[in-house]
């Protein structure tokens, strides 16, 4: 497969706004990660160690495959930087090119490093060493084709919120499973049982890849190709979606009865104006809402299936 690097070179006397309002342009799409260049360090800047590099220029780059629906995201992309350049003075200029897979998949490596995310998960890519602290619980991933480094603040509030709600011998069930990360957490923090689902076939070969180098048995975990919650009939004591607020919306009438009475539905991809819309529409549908939390400008939800 082919795909195109998008970068956006931007000027603008708030490089960090900048970079936020810019990523989130991206992130809109899906994407779960981008790459930040910057030719002034920013010590204050709450960027995962290593995403940020230095250049000549300061810039946001995202890749896109290419496909039909390419060319309509890059003219999205165009209306949006021009609004951000009408409503803020943010100058910018798009840079394109085509990139091989393999290339693909190598230029992230070395803006990917070990990254505590949660209370105790460190997510440490398989070709860099990490000496853990006393307590600190050890991800080894490689997301592949798939994204999902755990860096996106969305995926960090869904470890945050995985380890405070689990229980050993609990069953999982994700999602849009990605690269695996969030299984992976529930299989370090004792779950029993591990069900993935995502509509990307490649997804789920790195996600199955990703928990057996994490020493999840293969008798643990069920992995499907499949769209949001089609063919699961059992219920669980944790359902886990880190997707985006539309198909969070889609998806929430199937929640209440795949879950056991008393269990926590975890999602997140949600900016933070659409909070509101989504708990309103879990909480139509039963569910109580625990909590809500908040990074930059992403929100966490938790809400359990009342018991009867």
């Amino acid at each position: 497969m082919k795909w195109t690097e998008v970068k956006v070179i931007f000027e603008h006397t708030d490089r960090e706004l900048a970079v936020e309002l810019i990523s989130d342009i991206f992130y809109d799409f899906g994407l779960q990660g981008v790459v930040v260049e910057s030719r002034i360090p920013d010590e204050d800047a709450d960027w995962a160690e290593g995403a940020m590099q230095f250049s000549e220029t300061d810039s946001v780059s995202a890749y896109f495959p290419q496909n039909k629906d390419f060319a309509e995201k890059l003219k999205e992309i165009r209306k949006k930087l021009a609004q951000l350049e009408k409503d803020l003075h943010i100058n910018t200029k798009i840079q394109s090119a085509e990139v091989d897979e393999e290339d693909w998949a190598e230029s992230w490596k070395k803006y990917f490093r070990p990254e505590k995310v949660g209370n105790f998960i460190v997510v440490k890519p398989t070709w860099r060493e990490y000496d853990p602290e006393p307590g600190e619980i050890v991800l080894e991933i490689d997301p592949g084709m798939a994204f999902g480094t755990g860096t996106h603040p969305s995926t960090s509030l869904c470890i945050q919120l995985i380890e405070k709600y689990i229980r050993p011998g609990d069953d999982v069930l994700d999602i849009g499973t990605g690269s695996g990360i969030l299984l992976m957490t529930a299989h370090k923090m004792g779950a029993a049982a591990l069900w993935g689902i995502d509509n990307d076939p490649v997804a789920v070969e790195v996600a199955e890849k990703n928990l057996l180098r994490n020493r999840a048995d293969p008798s643990v975990f069920t992995l499907m190709n499949s769209n949001l919650a089609d063919g699961i009939k059992q219920q669980f004591a944790i359902i886990a979606a880190n997707i985006l607020t539309d198909v969070i919306l889609e998806l929430a009438d199937s929640i209440p009865r795949l879950l056991r009475q008393g269990g926590i539905f975890i999602c997140s991809g949600i900016i933070s104006e659409n909070r509101e819309k989504v708990t309103e529409k879990l909480e139509s549908t039963g569910l109580e809402i625990l909590e809500t939390p908040e990074k930059e400008s992403w929100v966490g939800i938790a809400a359990r299936k009342k018991i009867c």
